[in-house]
């Protein structure tokens, strides 16, 4: 679904991506890891062709930098880490934003556009607070809503670019929860970017860690979660043991 060849890409004399290549398959659930700077947010911005890179780009075998605007909100919907605190909307207004791509210029949002938004709140556990000036909502309700938006597209990608930072622990496993759906029975492909190393091996079949602009390692919690490549990816002594009764893996760093 997202084919990425000897891709590279600057902001002007400073590399961000270096030769990186790697396949997301359709209906996958990626993980995307590493230290800060190493080209995940580049990554992503690559994928949807706001960045030019050079190298091989395709979603779903299309070069996302030539697709018409329209075309490409149909495709793939983004989750940005940060979103600005003074739009005036309310929440479920905000989540239209996310049908405005789909319909004929000047045109009203129709009774399907109004059920994809409501579909898409209930989804993300946000219909209630659809009357809600969105800058008066917390952090975590933001990102809820920004979810929200991206889904109401009904995409057959969504990128999130580290969306559980201002979420607390009850949304964060709701939110890793929803995406296992949308894959599951949706068939839609997820690639992540993630700071949590646990989370991502709780819930992440795969993790891709980048480093230096490239992939280092790419595989399994198991096979990417190791101390050896942690160090070598953050640069610092790493532990990792197994959470009992679980699969998952708990990575902390060591003073």
């Amino acid at each position: 679904m997202i084919l990425l060849d000897k891709v590279s890409a600057a902001y002007g004399s400073r590399t961000v991506l270096d030769n990186l290549s790697m396949h997301v398959r359709r209906s996958e659930r990626v993980a995307l890891a590493g230290a800060n700077g190493v080209g995940k947010s580049s990554l992503l911005r690559v994928i949807t062709g706001q960045l030019t890179a050079a190298g091989t780009v395709r979603v779903d075998g299309q070069d996302p930098a030539r697709l018409p605007p329209r075309k490409r909100a149909r495709l793939m919907a983004v989750v940005p880490q940060e979103i600005p605190n003074d739009i005036p909307f309310s929440a479920g207004d905000f989540v239209m934003l996310g049908r405005t791509a789909l319909l004929p210029r000047f045109s009203a949002p129709t009774a399907a556009d109004l059920r994809a938004a409501e579909e898409a709140m209930r989804l993300t556990d946000t219909w209630d607070l659809r009357q809600r000036p969105f800058p008066e909502m917390s952090g975590g309700e933001q990102q809820r809503i920004a979810l929200a938006m991206a889904l109401s597209s009904r995409p057959e990608v969504i990128l999130l670019d580290e969306p559980t930072s201002h979420l607390d622990l009850r949304h964060r496993i709701d939110l890793m929860r929803l995406l296992d759906r949308l894959c599951q029975e949706r068939g839609i492909t997820v690639l992540m970017v993630v700071h949590d190393l646990t989370l991502a091996s709780q819930f992440f079949p795969r993790i891709a860690l980048l480093h230096q602009g490239r992939v280092l390692s790419d595989g399994t919690p198991a096979d990417v979660l190791r101390p050896d490549i942690l160090q070598t990816a953050y640069g610092c002594p790493v532990s990792v043991f197994p959470l009992s009764g679980t699969p998952a893996i708990c990575v902390l760093p060591r003073a």
